[in-house]
């Protein structure tokens, strides 16, 4: 990298001295080359970050954040399919328990008058 950057001024030099470009437009022509070198290194540096933190098994914010959605999704659902399911059962335990509980004091009603009426 180091010898990229001194071939670089040197060539820019030798054409300022020779008279081929103004200092300006060599100014000007290095600004471009940084800018394109800075952003190549960015690259280079993100891509490396990347792998880097896939070896180690991290995510990224983004898909932390997809995930997190979906299992609130899931959470939803069920939710709403517990709170519906548990209100049919209760409905039928409830009747159940009103049909064993009127069916029993009957049958001793019944056994009580004619118990009764044998003892008159």
């Amino acid at each position: 990298m180091s010898k990229d950057v001194f071939s670089t001024l040197r060539v820019y030099l030798s054409k300022i001295t020779e008279g081929e470009h103004t200092p300006a437009e060599v100014v000007a022509s290095m600004n471009a080359w940084l800018r394109e070198s800075g952003e190549a290194i960015k690259l280079k540096v993100e891509e490396e970050v990347e792998q880097a933190v896939a070896k180690m098994g991290f995510v990224k914010q983004e898909e932390f954040d997809k995930l997190k959605k979906d299992l609130d999704a899931l959470r939803a659902s069920l939710v709403t399919s517990k709170s519906s399911a548990p209100k049919k059962a209760a409905v039928k335990k409830s009747a159940v328990k009103k049909v064993v509980k009127k069916s029993a004091p009957r049958k001793a009603t019944s056994a009580k008058k004619s118990a009764a009426g044998s003892k008159k």
